[in-house]
């Protein structure tokens, strides 16, 4: 499906967690925000800094411990509103998105796109 930006949005995470289906995951704290995104937890992989990682691509090995069902990247997209994207996996409160413009990847808030008819 795809979207138009209605708001603009910024990384604040200029190095974002990326790791391969099977990387184990130190899992900290979960997200608690006014944006209520439910099942982002802070997690950390040998080599990579720390970056929010949602609950459904995480296997529970322990407390503190996981390892990663999938591929996943925290990648998120800077965007202006007008800009158009394809939506391809909801999860949480973000949209996996397509830049429409150049192909980029990465997520974005829901509550900043609108839905194309």
């Amino acid at each position: 499906m795809k979207y138009v930006v209605i708001e603009p949005h910024r990384s604040d995470y200029p190095a974002p967690i990326t790791f391969a289906r099977g990387t184990l995951l130190d899992i900290g704290q979960r997200y608690e925000g006014e944006e209520h995104w439910e099942d982002w937890y802070l997690c950390s992989c040998t080599g990579q800094v720390a970056g929010w990682v949602p609950a459904q691509v995480i296997e529970r090995l322990g407390v503190g411990r996981g390892r990663a069902l999938e591929a996943y990247s925290a990648h998120e997209l800077d965007v202006d509103p007008g800009q158009q994207v394809e939506g391809l996996r909801p999860l949480n409160g973000w949209l996996w998105c397509r830049r429409l413009r150049n192909g980029e990847l990465g997520w974005l808030p829901q509550s900043k796109l609108r839905l194309l008819s």
